[in-house]
């Protein structure tokens, strides 16, 4: 161990001797590279704040891991490939005639930027990054923005300096020395208010100003108030108020280090063709609402027209939807105060049935009114076409397929009940190749997956008892259902599935989400129960071991002999339940320890066999603090609980005990049902470190507990461990559960502890890398586990905790990322108590993961 790590000390420091000699490569030699930045402020180094860093117009090159990987490539890259071309045909003589001739002078001129000759010289100068040379100019003017940046903050008697000093050869170093001296601190605030109205309203919500006395001053605080207020005075009733009617004057003179604020907010200015004057805002109100619409399907083009709750809705040709589908979405109503949020509200409703296109509303003065105090609200629907047809592939890598192509084809009908529902029925298909051994089939193509959907969506919440008062409207309730059928085929036990879901989901607030599953239906039929050895090999290998050790007591007819190894092993499925059974029976006589050890492998593959009726409900909790696809801190926090079993456990007792099994468990429709309770957390968050740098991690636990009517989790809804987006130093369902060195084909369990961290850069362009560590297990708990070194126990199970670590390399393609991670195992509990760590950081033992997009 100690000489590998010597090994890999004196690589690294060749390599980074190497790499630093040739960093000044291409620094002309009357300048200098700008290797490092140093920010003193007030005698303390701030160089490692990125706020204040990302003042500077100049920053030394992008760095990984401490190697200028960019820089480098930028400098092995040829600066002038044409002119060494050019230089190469005149080396010889008559070698430049001899190509012209050959391929034309044009061809050989055109030779010399093609690919062939430049193109790798190109490429290497678009991905790399050229020397930072230092600059003085730009250095005089990072000081002054540095100077900008502490007087924003209330230091506006902030001096800097700097000194740039030589640090080896072509190299320099530029120290920034800042003095802020003592902060200004917010005192008196006062207000200059022309309009009386928006005097009254500002009174009402100055308790709540970002601006506070004792504050130290700071620019952000005026820009955030001047939105605040413009926001609030929006909502009110103030149409047309802008941000640009608000102002500020700062009195610092003499106040010894006090500012004092005074808020300006000017009358409103109203530009004529001929001139512009100003007036006293006013409050605005509602006087009309109208809501104009089409339909596609008519010829005729007069106008149909309804009025309902206050709102007038027009319809060329005609009105195809039933006035309530059109005026729920609205919040804007007649006789209100206009308010800002009511019609982005009524945006984003109207945007999220997808029946329309991108709405538009428009106030107009309500020429009715003298007063000029009136507004009249349209509304512009137009409608999307009736029938969608989408046709969707894809191509697909997991635990169970090496590769798969799916196909899907969807039909979207809109408004199928005139109140703005959508019906989507869909068929999906799947065809894969797998190398699994349990798969006779050796064809390219040998699994197959199919099925069909139904799903309705009404845009409001589908319940016999009105909701409205729990889930308002506001909150953009929407019902769904659903139902669903998938077979397989070769795959595995080959299951169908019959699926059936009741949903309702609204949003609570922004960025905030709730979905509540009344019900969640699932009946799972394995079609070809007799391959589970086939399946389960490992499972099947170990069972075979105990027949051979016991052979002299087993039936021979049991046995067979392997054509291919000569070896004799237990017949699938003849001999392996054959087996089992005269173990169980007391026909075949086995040590106490081996009846436990079979009579468990017995009860998996009944677990697993068996028919699986799933009758739950649950509630997931989402919120989030992510803006877009480009924010790079944020947190999103998952909850989730659900419940299996109750309503047909009620039925059951209603019923008495007739509908029991053999196993003394209730059934339904002859299916041994579920009971189970199941909950989930699930945190992500990410750290914006800048330059292309971000921290990302995630933390999960999860457990569910089997009770009444079960003993056991179906495995449709066990957990497991290892995988692209799991623990990426173990292949899907090859760690755990525990310390148990995952002794089954699928390991799986009911309780589940995760944790990845995962720091991202820019390696050049589109290409990025990353480097990781995951920490997680699987374990049984409160189930029919007894084992200690599957179950958890308490304190002295988080010694069972294996931990990943690896590197990993993302292509972004702007729409998906392509990834690609090598996972190494560095602590594997599975492994004897003493010889548990770095037994996986071998290359012959990468295990690659493929991805796509980022795994949290």
């Amino acid at each position: 161990m100690r000489n590998k790590i010597t090994k890999i000390a004196l690589i690294i420091l060749s390599a980074s001797v190497l790499f630093s000699c040739s960093l000044t490569k291409r620094v002309p030699d009357s300048k200098q590279l700008l290797k490092e930045v140093d920010i003193n402020v007030n005698d303390k180094s701030e160089s490692k704040n990125e706020d204040v860093t990302n003042q500077l117009y100049q920053i030394p090159n992008s760095d990984v891991l401490g190697l200028n990987i960019r820089l480098h490539l930028y400098n092995w890259a040829n600066p002038n490939p044409d002119s060494s071309y050019q230089a190469w045909l005149e080396r010889k003589p008559n070698r430049h005639k001899r190509y012209a001739a050959l391929l034309s002078e044009k061809q050989v001129q055109r030779l010399g930027k093609s690919f062939i000759v430049s193109g790798i010289d190109n490429f290497l100068k678009d991905v790399g990054e050229p020397p930072v040379i230092v600059d003085s100019l730009r250095t005089q003017r990072s000081a002054r923005r540095l100077n900008a940046y502490y007087f924003k903050r209330g230091y506006f008697r902030t001096k800097v300096n700097y000194t740039i000093d030589s640090i080896g050869n072509k190299r320099a170093r530029v120290t920034y020395n800042v003095k802020t001296g003592r902060p200004y601190i917010i005192d008196s605030i006062s207000t200059q208010i022309q309009s009386s109205v928006i005097d009254s309203l500002y009174n009402k919500t100055k308790d709540k100003s970002v601006i506070k006395k004792g504050k130290q001053y700071a620019e952000a605080d005026f820009t955030e108030e001047r939105d605040r207020l413009t926001t609030y005075f929006l909502n009110h009733g103030v149409y047309n108020f802008q941000p640009n009617y608000i102002s500020y004057a700062i009195d610092t003179v003499g106040t010894n280090y006090k500012a004092n604020p005074k808020i300006l907010i000017d009358n409103e200015t109203v530009r004529t063709q001929d001139s512009t004057y100003t007036r006293p805002f006013s409050i605005y109100k509602i006087s009309q609402v109208n809501i104009y619409t089409e339909n596609q399907n008519g010829e005729e083009r007069t106008i149909d027209s309804a009025s309902y709750k206050g709102f007038n809705i027009y319809s060329t040709g005609k009105l195809n939807y039933r006035p309530k589908a059109l005026t729920d979405p609205v919040f804007i109503t007649a006789g209100t105060p206009y308010a800002d949020f009511r019609r982005t509200l009524t945006y984003r409703y109207l945007s999220n049935l997808n029946i329309f296109y991108y709405p538009k509303i428009i106030y107009e003065p309500d020429p009715a009114d003298s007063t000029g105090t009136s507004l009249i609200t349209n509304i512009y629907l137009k409608p999307k076409t009736k029938f969608d047809l989408i046709v969707g592939a894809d191509f697909i890598h997991s635990n169970i397929q090496d590769f798969g192509i799916q196909g899907n084809l969807t039909l979207l009908m809109r408004n199928v009940f005139r109140g703005a529902e959508i019906l989507s029925i869909s068929t999906r298909g799947n065809v894969g190749s797998s190398r699994d051994l349990s798969i006779q089939d050796r064809s390219f193509f040998n699994i197959l997956e199919y099925g069909a959907d139904l799903k309705l969506t009404f845009p409001r919440i589908f319940f016999p008892l009105n909701t409205d008062r729990i889930i308002r409207k506001e909150m953009i309730p929407s019902t769904n259902m659903s139902f669903g059928t998938s077979r397989q085929q070769n795959i595995g036990l080959d299951k169908e599935s019959f699926t059936g879901i009741l949903s309702y989901n609204w949003t609570p607030k922004r960025n905030v989400t709730a979905r509540l599953d009344l019900l969640n239906i699932q009946y799972v039929r394995n079609v070809n129960p007799q391959n589970y050895f086939n399946v389960y090999a490992s499972s099947y290998e170990r069972l075979n071991d105990y027949a051979l050790q016991y052979q002299n007591q087993v039936d021979p007819n049991y046995f067979a002999i392997d054509p291919e190894t000569g070896e004799t092993r237990l017949i699938i499925e003849e001999g392996t339940d054959g087996f089992i059974n005269d173990v169980d029976n007391g026909t075949i006589t086995v040590s106490s320890e081996d009846y436990r050890n079979i009579n468990s492998i017995d009860e998996r593959k009944q677990r697993l066999t068996e028919n699986n009726l799933i009758f739950a409900s649950n509630f997931t909790y989402t919120t989030s603090t992510k803006e877009n696809i480009l924010d790079n801190t944020f947190f999103i926090f998952k909850t989730k609980i659900e419940s299996a079993g109750n309503f047909l456990s009620l039925l059951s007792r209603l019923e008495g005990n007739s509908n029991t099994n053999d196993n003394g468990r209730h059934t339904f429709l002859n299916v041994e049902y579920s009971q189970y309770i199941k909950t989930e957390f699930d945190f992500i968050k990410h750290f914006d470190l800048r330059r292309g740098k971000v921290l990302a991690m995630r933390a999960f636990a999860g457990i569910a507990i089997p009770y009444g009517n079960a003993n056991s989790i179906p495995f449709t809804r066990s957990y497991f461990g290892g995988g692209s987006n799991d623990n990426r130093a173990w292949q899907s369902y090859s760690l755990g559960p525990g310390r148990s060195g995952s002794p089954n084909d699928f390991n799986e369990a009911n309780f589940k502890l995760a944790y990845s961290a995962e720091l991202r850069f820019n390696l050049f362009g589109q290409l990025n890398g990353a480097v990781f560590g995951d920490v997680g297990n699987i374990w049984n708990v409160f189930d029919s586990e007894t084992d200690t070194d599957y179950t958890f126990n308490g304190l002295q199970s988080f010694r069972d905790l294996a931990f990943g670590t690896g590197f990993g390399f993302r292509y972004d393609f702007n729409f998906f990322v392509v990834r690609l991670d090598f996972g190494y195992k560095t602590y594997d509990p599975g492994r004897p108590e003493n010889d548990r760590w770095f037994k996986g950081y071998n290359f012959s033992k990468t295990v690659l993961n493929v991805g796509i997009n980022y795994p949290f």
